[in-house]
């Protein structure tokens, strides 16, 4: 894969640094909104439906994915570098086997995790990216990790934390299995309907002169909201 090592970074120009204080400040103002579970006002739609309900769930899935900024930064950095629709495809794919993996063994079983904590991994997932994209592993350690691996793991994370949020809504036990993999069919919908829209506009960039020289700053500040992310969940813990 190639990784910002080739490109100048010696330069952070004024602008991006105002744009990442503004994705801060974004996150800060709407984490309630879009963080990385399902919506509250969900949270009574959920309980109050009984038996099977197949397309509300997969409207709910689909709108957790579009709507999650942690899934959407994770995947923005995993594709950032990947050219050929081969490789997207498989890398998606394995994020999307990881997250269905732990979100319904984490519903069917009750096994959940302190929310804020795996939300903090989530978070980490985002500055992991960034940092591969930028060669920092290379440059500090000396090596490569495996990134086909890390989507993978990450992908079991992010799934274990929606598992968690759905667990505390307590989802109705009749038609449990159905609706659960409903739901994980609308992720998987809106997760596509992501990514198009994401590589849309990744191909405009692509093909100008500036998507090489502001790669690395772009990635600062993926990295950065990645930081972000981590410390709100953690200070949540905190004081939780």
């Amino acid at each position: 894969m190639t990784t910002l090592a080739r490109i100048n970074s010696a330069h952070f120009p004024r602008r991006y640094l105002a744009a990442a204080i503004f994705l801060l400040l974004l996150l800060c103002t709407s984490v309630e909104v879009w963080a990385h579970n399902v919506a509250e006002g969900d949270k009574g739609y959920i309980q109050e439906m009984s038996g099977v309900q197949i397309l509300p769930y997969i409207y709910l899935g689909a709108k957790h994915m579009v709507t999650g900024y942690d899934h959407l930064l994770f995947l923005f950095g995993v594709i950032f570098f990947l050219y050929r629709l081969k490789d997207i495809g498989i890398y998606v794919t394995l994020f999307a086997i990881g997250h269905s993996t732990t979100l319904l063994f984490g519903v069917l079983t009750g096994i959940s995790a302190n929310a804020y904590l795996i939300d903090a991994i989530i978070g980490l997932s985002v500055v992991y990216k960034a940092l591969d994209n930028l060669g920092a592993f290379q440059r500090w350690f000396g090596f490569q990790p495996n990134t086909k691996v890390a989507t993978l793991v990450f992908g079991f994370f992010h799934g274990f934390g929606l598992a968690t949020k759905i667990l505390e809504f307590e989802m109705p036990s009749e038609g449990l299995v159905a609706n659960l993999i409903a739901f994980n069919v609308g992720v998987e919908i809106g997760q596509l309907l992501a990514l198009v829209g994401i590589l849309v506009v990744m191909g405009y960039w692509r093909r100008t002169s500036s998507f090489m020289r502001h790669a690395f700053a772009a990635n600062a500040i993926v990295m950065t909201a990645g930081f972000m992310l981590v410390g709100y969940q953690l200070a949540g813990y905190a004081v939780s």
